[in-house]
């Protein structure tokens, strides 16, 4: 019984972050398949697929240095997988791609 409980809460508490879904978004984004994101962040061939669905899926979350290398390889900043709102997700998204001088900008408006 006490394995079933800790893996169903295990369950809902990847289910109620925002993780697996930005990952999605944001591999799709970037036109690659599971298994390419998954060699890209350092996976093994033989797991890369799998993990990458499991991951997306909610059913396992990853540690925060495979979070890091799943963000360098989609050029997001870690932070965009934890956005609960899809506005700020955006932003994030779309900050990462902006140049030093634009982020400046961006952070003077912002503090206006």
């Amino acid at each position: 019984m006490k394995i079933v409980g800790s893996i169903i809460g295990a369950g809902q508490m990847a289910g109620n972050s925002p993780f697996s879904k930005r990952l999605k978004e944001a591999r799709q984004r970037a036109g690659l398949t599971q298994e390419q994101l998954g060699l890209l962040a350092g996976i093994s061939e033989s797991n890369a697929s799998a993990k990458m669905n499991q991951y997306e899926q909610g059913i396992h979350t990853p540690k925060f240095p495979r979070i890091k290398e799943l963000a360098a390889a989609l050029k997001v900043p870690t932070a965009y997988f934890f956005a609960e709102a899809d506005d700020l997700a955006e932003l994030l998204y779309h900050y990462e791609k902006l140049s030093a001088s634009e982020k400046r900008a961006l952070l003077k408006q912002a503090q206006r």
